[in-house]
This record gives structure tokens, sequence and C-alpha cells, in this order.
């Protein structure tokens, strides 16, 4: 079908949709959401994020970094990971939120990258967001990006076998106890 034919029959729907408060929403106009973070600490380096469809389905992914990192090196690696993930999706807009304003900031050229060990790492995060119709960079305060936080901070405490192979992690959400005490009253019949 021509793209003309297919642009007039998508008016004329919407047109008739319109009539019956009915809004055509494509889902293409959505964009896919990137939470990510790094953590360093006395025990290790990892990284987590969180890739967020459209549609709000989750889908997080951590690593541990085995090797010598500065925090804001974990911070780059984060984001190159979510974003490395997000081009093998197949995924083309994509909206990334990060609570290190240095790695925000120099991303969208508002901050110079001077240290010579995150210029290399800059240099990359541009030649992937190429793969991208569009992509922008968003500040986010860091208690609102606690899963990531959580799973960046998991994988860099963790002492991983490098001989096993890890299976995911799974998260639930349980809404009752799995276990309580039912008191159950009886009442008396006798009336004697």
């Amino acid at each position: 079908m021509e793209s003309a034919e297919l642009n007039e029959r998508m008016a004329r729907w919407q047109i008739l949709l319109s009539e019956f408060d009915i809004v055509y929403d494509s889902q293409e106009s959505h964009s896919w959401r990137l939470n990510c973070d790094g953590a360093s600490n006395a025990v290790g380096n990892g990284i987590g994020a969180i890739l967020v469809s459209p549609n709000g389905d989750y889908y997080p992914f951590t690593s541990k970094l085995d090797f010598d990192c500065t925090n804001n090196m974990d911070e780059y690696e984060a984001c190159i990971m979510g974003i490395q993930t997000a081009i093998e999706q197949k995924i083309k807009t994509l909206e990334v939120y990060r609570d290190s304003a240095l790695v925000i900031y120099q991303l969208k050229g508002e901050w110079e990258t001077r240290d010579p060990k995150l210029i290399r790492y800059w240099r990359l995060v541009l030649e992937l967001i190429e793969e991208f119709d569009n992509i922008t960079f968003c500040y986010l305060p860091r208690e609102e990006n606690q899963m990531a936080d959580a799973l960046a901070t998991l994988a860099s405490m963790i002492k991983v076998n490098k001989l096993e192979d890890m299976k995911p992690i799974q998260i639930s959400i349980y809404e009752i106890p799995a276990h309580c005490y039912s008191i159950k009253k009886v009442e008396n019949d006798n009336h004697t």
C-alpha cells in the first residue's frame, strides 16, 4: 500500500473515531525509558539498569565490574550497558534517566568532559546514540532512581564465581503475608 494512501486512510479513521471521543494513539509515538546507575564501594563496583517499555513492562539487568574504576567511570559503564541493550532490542526512541548530574550534563553538552578516562566513555556514548532516531538525557533525583541504584549496589557487593552461570533475579511484590493467624469465633449453642 502506498504511503500517501495509508496516511489518507489513517486520517479518515481518526476523524471517524473522534466522533465517538476515541483517540488513536500510536505505540510508535511513545519512547522507551532507561534508568541506570553505578555503585562503587570498598567491596567492588557494579552497574544496574532498567529498560521500561512504552506499556510499562520493566526489564532489569545488572553487572559486576571486575576491574578498578572510579565512581564516574562506573556511571558511564551503566549508561553504556543500558544503551547497548536498547540497541540490541532495536529500540529507536529512548529517554535516559540518571542520578549522575556529571554524566547527564556532559552528554547534553552543557558541561565539558575534561578527565581523560571519561573522554573515551563520552565519545563511545556519542557513537552509540547515532543508532537512535531520538534519544534524550534527563537528570533524575537519586530517590527516584532506587531500583537502578539497588541493582548496582547488589552487583558491587556480590562475589560471583566466574565459572558459574548466574541466573536472572526475579523480583516479586507480595501484597499479603505468606502466613497469618486466623482465629475463628465458635458460637456456643448450649442452652442448658
